[in-house]
């Protein structure tokens, strides 16, 4: 055979594999990854401010004694929980039981001597109208009654007195809260109005303070004259949120309810206080919180997961899916988290189709197997790593 038949046949042996090597090939290869996407969110909203404070108590009594004498007992445990009126402090009540009963017993002295004047008035007025006696000696009878009422008036004080201070020898708690510990042990000295004994601090409800900078204050101002009333009234009860150090708790809600009346000339701040109802006592005086306030009107926002943004050298992005599954990048520019997502200011319009899960194996360029979910309009089971995220904006 000669060759050029023999190459002949190769060739169009060797042409009619290649297709089917092609089709054998399309078939060994893995579909497309399979990646989660989603439309983004679309919703009214409202910007949030956010600002470090620190919880203080609505109420705080340093406690002391309005008496003085040796501290005889102590009715409470260090730290415990007290009610209004419950007993805390006695002092030794021998000193002033006795001072009680020596003004109760010159008030009967005071009121004998005042009956005795007030009859020998009577008696020198029925002589004197008589003729029998002087109106000069009449006139001295009046003045010793008179004298003696007002030596009754004295004694009355000097007894309502000392039943007062036998009463201050009882320390009860002004205000109910949690009581500090004893700072000063039975048996000793107490100073009347000098000494304190402990503290005691209001709990539910409890204040959060923080400072504002002029800029931000010059929003809330107008936010609060849109509510109908000042900012220093806060502003018709503006909710806000505070965060704590602890990631599993949720925000705790609340409303502010004053402002100082003027700015910090120093600072160029101004302190602001919002109040939170707190009946698990979850929130403690002291404790440190970031608070979200609303610092906008309303507007339509795309949200997407922070967990959908990405980075691409210096500037932020989403990845987006097309029609037949290929992937790309559109640069957007963040803002803030709203709602559990990231608002998105610009880049998006809301129609888009994004990836929200799987990044790693969304590359721009490539295809891959979306499988679509919805977004709740909010979420609470933020990522901790998500919820510390601080986007450029």
């Amino acid at each position: 055979m000669p060759y050029s038949l023999r190459a002949a046949i190769a060739f169009g042996f060797v042409s009619a594999l290649l297709p089917l090597a092609a089709e054998a090939q399309q078939a060994a290869a893995p579909p497309p990854p399979p990646v989660t996407v989603a439309k983004p969110v679309v919703r009214e909203v409202v910007d949030n401010d956010e600002f470090i404070g620190r919880f203080e108590a609505v109420d705080q009594v340093s406690i002391r004694a309005r008496v003085g004498g040796y501290l005889q007992e102590v009715h409470f445990t260090d730290g415990a929980l007290v009610k209004k009126g419950d007993l805390l402090f006695v002092i030794d009540q021998r000193p002033f039981i006795t001072a009680v009963n020596e003004a109760n017993a010159a008030l009967e002295v005071a009121k004998s001597t005042q009956e005795y004047a007030e009859t020998q008035f009577k008696r020198a007025e029925s002589l004197a109208n008589s003729g029998s006696q002087s109106v000069s000696t009449l006139d001295d009878r009046r003045r010793d009654w008179v004298s003696a009422q007002a030596n009754v008036r004295g004694a009355q004080a000097t007894a309502d007195r000392a039943a007062l201070d036998l009463e201050y020898t009882k320390i009860t708690a002004p205000i109910s809260g949690r009581i500090d510990r004893r700072l000063i042990s039975a048996g000793n000295l107490v100073q009347a109005d000098q000494s304190v004994l402990t503290t005691i601090v209001s709990l539910d409800p409890i204040d959060f303070y923080f400072d504002v900078d002029e800029r931000r204050l010059l929003n809330f101002a107008d936010t609060a004259r849109t509510r109908g009333s000042d900012l220093q009234q806060g502003g018709g009860g503006v909710p806000v949120q505070v965060r704590i150090s602890d990631s599993t708790q949720k925000p705790f809600s609340g409303k502010l309810d004053f402002a100082e009346n003027r700015v910090d000339n120093e600072s160029g701040t101004m302190r602001i206080r919002a109040r939170f109802e707190n009946p698990n006592l979850v929130l403690q005086p002291g404790l440190f919180g970031r608070v979200q306030v609303e610092a906008s009107n309303t507007y339509k926002a795309i949200l997407v997961p922070d967990e959908a943004v990405g980075s691409d050298q210096n500037q932020r992005v989403v990845y987006i899916v097309g029609a037949d599954g290929t992937v790309s990048t559109k640069p957007v520019r963040p803002g803030p988290r709203l709602y559990g997502y990231r608002a998105i200011r610009e880049g998006m319009d809301g129609t888009e189709t994004i990836v929200v899960n799987g990044l790693m194996r969304a590359r721009p360029g490539s295809k891959i197997t979306p499988q679509l979910i919805e977004l709740p309009q909010s979420r609470d089971d933020i990522p901790p790593e998500a919820a510390g995220m601080e986007l450029a904006q």
